[in-house]
This record gives C-alpha cells, structure tokens and sequence, in this order.
C-alpha cells in the first residue's frame, strides 16, 4: 500500500493498534522534550515513579519558560532540574541557552524519529520529517520511562502547496491563512501534511513556523518530507550524517485534501485574541501600537530576525513603539552579532531580551495597557501576554517590523522600499557549551535531587466513586484555553512545583471566586462549551483543578492534549449529547451520577440527572482510559501495573 509521510512514521513505530481513524494507538516514542514550566512535573513525576533512568534514545531537559528571577523560585527549580536531569541520564540545556523547539531541532532533530513533548507546540519538529506530538506531562514521563504513548488514530490531512510566496510574505502567512479558513479547532482529530511542489521554496525553518502553528489549529501534529531543505538545514548544523530522505510513496493518499497556492498568500494578522481570528493586514491598517515583538518559537529563525534587521537598518522605529526582539536560542544571536544584524536592531531603537520564550509565555514585556500589541508569537489568548485587558495581534516579523517603523499596523507591502533578500546562513554558529550531556549511569547513581523550598510532593488522588453528587460551579463558553483554567506569567509559574499553592490561581480569569467556592462545595464539576481546554499543554490545568475537588468536566468538546490531561489525573470528561442540554444547565445546579463506573466500562454514555431531567451525556474513552480513571489517575494505575 502506497503510504504518506504520516503513514510511514507511524507504521514503523505502531506498538498496538491499526492505522484506521479513530481507533486507540500506542506508539514507541525514540526523544522526549521537556521545558521548565511543565518539566519540574515531568520529572516529579518520575521520582513518584521510582525511575532510576530514562529508556528512550535522546531526552532534553530546557529551561526557556521561567527566566525572570525575582527571588528563589525560578533559580530554585532550575537546579531542581538540573539535578534531576544528571540522575536520570538526561541532556540539559541551561537557561538562556534558547527555546526548546528550534534549540532541540538544531541539535537533536531527525528524519523518521518520534518526539514526545511535554510542551503543545513540539510539532514543530515534523519541520525536519519528525512525529512529534504534544502531551501532558504523565504522558511524557510514562515515554521516558519505556512506555509507548497511547491516543486514537488521527486522520491524515494533506495540504497540497503550489508556486512560491510572493514578496513581503513569509511562512506565518501561511499558518495563518490556514487558521483563517479553519480556525482553532479545524485540525481536532487530524495529522496535517504538506507536500507539493510549493515545498521547494521554504526551508527547514520556514517548516517550523508553519507546524509549530499547527498547535492553534487543534492538530495531533504536522509534518513534512525530509527532503532537501531538511538535508540543506542538518549540514548546516555540522549533522549531515543525521540525515535520511522520507517521503510519501507515489500515489499515496490523504483522508482529507486542501490546496494552498502560495502565490496568492497576503500578509495576514489573527486580531484580539484568538488566533482564528484572522484578516488581511490591510483590513486592519491603521491602527496604532505601541510594541512590536519579534521572536518566540513561532517565528525562531535566523531569517525571522535578519529581515527584521535589514528593513530597520538606517531607520528608526517610532517614538511611541517599544520594539522588542526575543533571540530563541544563544547561537542565532551569536550568529546574528557575527553578521551585524544585532548592530543594526540596536541602532534602530530595539530593545534586546535575554533568549528565552519570555513575552510569549507572560514572563516579562506586558505590553500597555489599552493598547495594541503587534507580536510574532502562536497565542494571543485573553491576558496571556501578562496585561489583563490587552490587545495582541499575530503576525509575521515583516508585518510586525513595518509596524515598528510606521506607528501603526502596516501591511509591508506599502512600504516604500524594496523587500530585503535575506536567507539562512550556511555556517550558522553552533553554540554547545550550554548544552550539558547525560552523565554516566555509573556518575548519574551518585547524584542527589536538590529540592527548594518551593518544590511540594504531588497530591495522591484517590479514584472516582461509582455515585456523585456534583454541584456546577462555573459555566463556560466556546474555545476555554488552558491559560484560562490555569494562569501563566510572572505570577503564577513560579509555583508550577507546588501543586496547593498554585491552586490559589485556578479559573482566576474566568472568574475570581472559584477558588472559594471549590474549597465550600468539595467535590463539583464545570460545564463548558466546544474546545475546551485550547492552548498549552500545561497538565497544572488538570491537577491543580483536581486538588480543589473538580471531579468532572462536561463540554461540548475538548482540545486532545488537556481532555488527556483530565482522565490522567482521575477527572471524567464528558461530552454533552445535544447542545440543548448545554443551554438548559446554568452553574448552581446539580449533577448526579449513579453507577458510574458499570456505565463507563459498559458503553459509551453515561446517564446525568439534572433539574431538567435525565441527561445522556458521552464519554469517548478508550478501554484503557477508564482503567486509568477509575484507579484515580496515570500515576495510581502506573504502580499497580508495575507493582503487579
């Protein structure tokens, strides 16, 4: 049978299953990735487990999230992982050294490889012919440990490209025309792949731009074919002998077919605040800004800055504009200094930050208040930039650059200059002396975990009973992101260790009494309306939830990475039938379930009581997964297993 890329990586790591959609999978996973803000989790996790080294062939520890050190916290947990990375045979990349995503590629990317990351935008490495999928971090730490990772068999999307980008638009467009025709949830259930002639112009990190983006879709994951450009970059990187072709057989075919001529691309913008929520530029030009930010792992390149670099150079952005450049790794900056593109950022009023995801995350550069934010980063969610009530627009650097210099929202195209002709450097610098190797197991024995104070044991959850009684204590609308349930930024990450106190800050945007009202009502349970759960891969959505009683979760639908997270820490997520029952429940009200655990081992469906009467609400879970439920989470059912 004629296969595609998706296939083809699939079928050579299928541990259990058949490559039919819908049905559970379990694959072997060969790298895992890890960052700091889900990683301190990832590796207790580990500890819980009784781990004494990882079973996979490469895993990568980063610290990119977490940067500002405002007190102990954040330095604390960095020696934290560190320490854990030395005892478990894992590599570690300090802070500063750079993102997780173009770091990991520069370093470990390889064609017809599995990753795993405990970050949602790990796809971005199917830029190099890679199946990588973001999860939560038990699923990661389970990877670590040997274990294969289990989901449902996605559908296979092929996105045929035509032609070449015409000047002034780059590969952001691309994803962002993509989230314009589908939005956030158009990728739910799907493997998106791109193939075509359309590929010979963008390279290994024009690829990475457009599958890291795949995340704001509600992909499993993106990928391409190892091709030239994927030989082109590992050369470059001093890694040739890395490189092996893999692409889709003649004649192979695709679950769902999509087309994109990338000539007819314009410069696009995803407005406040959603990145679904895109128009051309030019339907928004006009508008002031006061920050313009370039960087993130949605935009890491080398490219990414030098344009930014060569449109600003001998000009100067506008008095009212902070523009801001976040380097993503240590050795595009070097590379960028040793070309003199650092130089011309500087002399045109950027204000250079330490590389690291920053911004992006929260942490640091909150934009004005009531003011807009032009950013190149993949999320523009309400308040996650760390300004409450802010305005963050999506965009390309080109876009973003123009911007800058003009005050307002430009579409460069109306720039009156010539777009500049910048590619990647053939001899980028390779900066490894951040990136510490695994010790030997006969050193790595010896070392001891160092643990601050800030760092708490986790929670044991005990299992699901077989009758609730469950108050609603919140009703939500469409696309709830995890930025929502649990918060990031400068306040809120530092207790990404310590379950009790990072509980504090649950649903805080959704609505500020929560909490208290969680700590009245003991167990409980939140309605919510279609993709639930959107955005990071942060499992502190599930568990922190969890410790203060949630039980139960019922949507009209769930973003794959967080409804995962929900059944690994022993919370049930439900699907509402129709959407009138959605309409009929209001927060106050009760839920009852009764033999629960017969209905989830039995069927599909369980049976809710409610004010209005009987309601038939879906589960969607996989035989395993009620196992894991009904132990009370992947951890209890990880030690029974291994234990028995």
């Amino acid at each position: 049978m004629a296969m595609n890329v998706a296939q083809k990586l699939i079928d050579a790591h299928l541990a259990q299953g058949r490559m039919h959609p819908g049905e559970p999978i379990a694959l072997t996973i060969d790298q895992t990735l890890t960052q700091d803000a889900t990683g301190t989790m990832v590796m207790l996790e580990l500890e819980a487990m009784g781990l004494d080294r990882v079973k996979t062939e490469v895993s990568a520890q980063y610290v990119d999230h977490n940067l500002i050190q405002e007190d102990n916290k954040n330095p604390d947990d960095h020696r934290f992982l560190q320490s854990a990375a030395a005892r478990l045979g894992v590599w570690f990349s300090r802070a500063g050294n750079g993102v997780s995503h173009p770091t990991h590629q520069q370093h470990f990317g390889k064609p017809g490889k599995t990753l795993l990351g405990s970050d949602s935008h790990t796809p971005a490495a199917g830029s190099m012919g890679m199946l990588a999928i973001g999860a939560g971090g038990i699923d990661v730490a389970m990877a670590m440990a040997g274990e294969p990772f289990h989901l449902k068999m996605p559908e296979i999307w092929g996105v045929k490209l035509t032609n070449a980008l015409p000047d002034w638009v780059s590969a952001k467009d691309v994803i962002l025309e993509m989230l314009r025709r589908h939005g956030v949830d158009g990728g739910t259930g799907r493997i998106i792949e791109y193939y075509g002639p359309g590929l010979a112009s963008l390279s290994a990190m024009d690829r990475h731009v457009i599958a890291n983006m795949g995340a704001e879709l509600g992909a499993t994951t993106s990928v391409f074919p190892a091709d030239e450009a994927v030989r082109d970059f590992l050369e470059s990187v001093g890694r040739r002998d890395d490189f092996s072709p893999l692409e889709a057989d003649e004649g192979a075919d695709y679950d769902v077919h999509e087309t994109i001529d990338l000539a007819n691309v314009v410069p696009l913008i995803a407005r406040p605040s959603s990145p679904g929520n895109v128009v051309p530029v030019r339907e928004v030009a006009g508008e002031e800004l006061t920050q313009a930010y370039i960087g993130s792992s949605a935009n890491p390149g080398y490219r990414d800055f030098a344009i930014a670099a060569e449109m600003v150079k001998g000009r100067q952005v506008s008095d009212w504009v902070s523009f801001d450049v976040n380097p993503t790794s240590r050795s595009i900056l070097e590379t960028l200094t040793r070309d003199g593109h650092v130089l011309s950022l500087l002399g045109a009023g950027a204000r250079l930050h330490q590389a690291g995801c920053n911004g992006c995350i929260g942490m640091g550069q909150a934009p004005a208040n009531d003011t807009n934010s032009l950013r190149t980063v993949p999320r523009n969610f309400p308040g996650r930039s760390g300004t409450r009530e802010d305005r963050v627009f999506l965009c390309s650097p080109e876009t973003a650059t123009a911007s800058a210099l003009r005050g307002k929202i430009t579409d460069p195209r109306d720039l009156d200059f010539d777009v500049p002709r910048v590619g990647n450097p053939s001899d980028p610098i390779v900066d490894t002396r951040n990136l510490m190797p695994p010790l030997p197991q006969s050193e790595s024995s010896r070392v001891q975990l160092i643990k601050g104070p800030n760092i708490a044991s986790l929670p044991e959850f005990e299992p699901i009973g077989d009758d609730l009684e469950l108050t609603i204590l919140l009703k939500m609308a469409d696309d709830i992101s995890t930025d929502e349930i649990m918060p990031a930024g400068n306040e809120v990450l530092p207790y990404r260790s310590n379950i009790p106190r990072i509980a504090d800050f649950c649903f805080g945007p959704v609505d500020a009494d929560y909490v208290g009202h969680a700590h009245d009502s003991g167990d409980h349970a939140v309605i919510a309306g279609r993709n639930y759960g959107q955005g990071s891969s942060r499992e502190h959505a599930a568990i922190a939830p969890r410790y203060l009683g949630l039980r139960v979760v019922v949507a009209k639908g769930f973003a794959r990475i967080h409804w995962q997270n929900l059944v690994n820490f022993g919370v049930l997520p439900l699907r509402f039938d129709s959407d009138a029952d959605y309409d009929a429940l209001e927060a106050g009200q009760t839920l009852r379930l009764s033999g629960l655990h017969q209905a989830l081992e039995d069927g599909d469906t369980v049976t809710a009581e409610t004010p209005q009467g009987a309601v038939t609400l879906r589960h969607d879970l996989t035989p395993r997964q009620v196992e894991v439920l009904l132990e009370g989470g992947l951890i209890n059912w990880m030690k029974r297993h291994r234990d028995g």
